[in-house]
């Protein structure tokens, strides 16, 4: 009886853990690719697909929270769908949430919009100063302006807050290089 006990205090305690670090995220989920849903290889017009429905919904209509929405404008964007992604992440209830910044900024400069890409940038580094992805970005976005020194500030940046490991620095030492563009 008290091995059991304990036991379910473990799995208690591991379960809510795991739901702590999911929920802080990190920052290989954020940069790896999501995997790709009925989102994206089923709904037409920016719909988004609902699990509990089994059928593509305009997420105006439905009662996805702010999470889903993001992984479901991350997908729009991973996928070459700025303009789907941005109307996603507009119906975010959190407009100043950092991640939902960076993503409105990512698929501005994408869809072309690179000075409008560029304050959505500035505005998750006013709300997260450590958001190393954001940072990547922009030097990506300062790459494509000719702006290397700001992209090597970025690069910096990065570096110092303590992401010299991620693919965040890999990435934008890699277009610094020459070698890849994002």
């Amino acid at each position: 009886m008290k091995n059991s006990a304990v036991t379910a205090l473990a799995v208690g305690f591991l379960v809510c853990a795991s739901l702590q670090a999911l929920a802080a995220g990190s920052e290989s989920d954020e940069t790896a690719p999501p995997p790709k849903t009925k989102t994206t290889t089923r709904c037409t017009d920016g719909k988004v697909w609902d699990k509990d429905k089994k059928e593509c919904v305009k997420p105006q209509k439905s009662g996805f929270n702010d999470d889903q929405l993001f992984q479901a404008a991350r997908e729009f964007a991973y996928a070459g769908q700025y303009d789907n992604a941005i109307t996603v992440l507009k119906l975010a209830k959190n407009q100043d949430d950092p991640r939902i910044l960076n993503y409105l900024g990512y698929s501005n400069r994408k869809a072309g919009r690179m000075q409008l890409g560029m304050t959505y940038y500035r505005k998750a580094l006013q709300r997260d100063e450590n958001y190393i992805l954001a940072r990547s970005y922009m030097g990506q976005a300062l790459l494509e302006q000719g702006d290397v020194q700001g992209a090597r500030v970025q690069l910096v940046e990065i570096r110092d807050r303590g992401g010299e490991n991620t693919w965040a620095y890999r990435s934008l030492l890699q277009s610094l290089n020459g070698q890849i563009r994002y």
